[in-house]
């Protein structure tokens, strides 16, 4: 989460590198709602496929979840579906970012579990040996190791730590201007500041307040928190939560590795204005529209504290404190793909979204054009009234 929310200025042109133009989807008319980092790329990837493409946002640009995201990007998964699209999400940002583009800056990924915490120990050992069979660049590290490679890193309380190579950071508000600036380039038409809803048989996007009522041949959903709404509205049902999370920024001299230490519960990475960290994952039900933006009282403290117990060099200042909305789903897994004749959602992703947003607005784009979806996030998997408690996305689960 940088908690800034850009809109799109200038429309820096993306090289599109290996991304040749191709015309799968000439003659489809898409609606793609949500303009954040997923929506961006999905319009992108529809109009590099042929397809006319309009997207459209409540609000400006990455004003959302993306705004608010955290902008770490790994593959360390142990998961080979999971693992497979972080590696492609990776390279995309690799390829796409530049000077005039956005930055993406390479960076080791640590995560660790404490002494006393036996299970989440075991599972970090479990899960590296896994990512080294499904090909991820992943190792387990001794403490002692990792305090050589990482001298401001505190390692004499550490039982199990994992470190991934393909890995790095970025400024997710800068990724989504791109990528919608480079869907323009490529034919969509960007309509921000027009909130619209969804209408089904046939798939339809009404612009509020009176606006243009207009026949699509398929409605695409990113809107994030706001997606079960607007599909609610329509008479779909999705099995997804919307939840708070909150993160800082402050002024520290830090500059690598990523790390998310599991028992704490917490992450931090690099950040041009010192460093990042984020928890305070609050398991409740949002509502999208009618949520503290603003961090709790006590919350910059307490992760100052979690910082500096992992970073004990570090005298962070905190600048800046924020809260946003993930979604979460009963699997942990998201939904992504078509919900109903011709609408597609991407949902669900459990503060994922952002690092898989390059394969997966890649992926949607091609099953709307008429190609494979993603089979394991098949939305349809779920009725949508199931009940569930909410998990944080970054976490390690000690029983699997």
């Amino acid at each position: 989460m940088t908690g800034d929310e850009p809109t799109v200025d200038g429309e820096p042109e993306l090289a599109v590198g290996a991304d040749a133009f191709v015309d799968a989807g000439a003659g489809l008319n898409v609606a793609v709602i949500g303009a954040g980092a997923i929506g961006a790329t999905t319009a992108y990837d529809l109009a590099r496929r042929g397809a006319e493409v309009t997207l459209y946002d409540r609000g400006s640009v990455a004003s959302g979840s993306t705004g608010r995201a955290a902008g770490v990007c790994y593959d360390a998964f142990a998961g080979e579906l999971d693992a497979e699209i972080g590696r492609e999400a990776i390279e995309r940002l690799r390829r796409f970012s530049g000077d005039d583009t956005f930055p993406f800056v390479e960076c080791p990924y640590v995560w660790l579990a404490r002494e006393g915490d036996d299970r989440r120990a075991e599972r970090i050992r479990e899960d590296v040996v896994e990512m080294q069979r499904i090909g991820v660049v992943a190792a387990e590290m001794e403490p002692n190791a990792l305090a050589d490679r990482f001298p401001t890193l505190r390692t004499d309380d550490v039982a199990a730590a994992g470190i991934a190579g393909a890995a790095g950071y970025t400024e997710p508000a800068r990724y989504a201007a791109c990528l919608a600036a480079a869907a323009n380039g490529a034919g969509a038409t960007l309509r921000p500041e027009t909130p619209v809803d969804v209408r089904v048989d046939p798939p339809m996007i009404v612009e509020r307040d009176g606006g243009e009522r207009r026949e699509v041949d398929a409605v695409v959903v990113t809107a994030g928190a706001h997606t079960k709404a607007l599909l609610a509205d329509a008479g779909i049902d999705i099995a997804m939560k919307p939840y708070r999370v909150q993160a800082l920024v402050a002024d520290a001299a830090y500059d690598e590795p990523m790390c998310f230490d599991a028992t704490a519960d917490c992450y931090v990475r690099p950040h041009p204005d010192g460093l990042l960290a984020g928890d305070g994952t609050e398991r409740v039900e949002a509502d999208p529209d009618d949520w503290k933006r603003a961090a709790n009282d006590g919350f910059a403290a307490d992760l100052r504290e979690a910082v500096v117990h992992r970073f004990p060099s570090l005298s962070p200042t905190v600048d800046r404190e924020w809260a946003g909305l993930c979604t979460a789903t009963p699997d942990r897994d998201p939904l992504v793909g078509e919900v109903a004749d011709g609408v597609f959602v991407a949902t669900g992703f459990q503060g994922h979204g952002f690092m898989r947003a390059p394969a997966i607005g890649d992926r949607l784009a091609e099953q709307v054009v008429g190609g494979d979806g993603i089979a394991a996030f098949d939305p349809t998997r779920f009725d949508g009234d199931e009940p569930f408690e909410i998990e944080a996305g970054m976490t390690i689960d000690p029983d699997g």
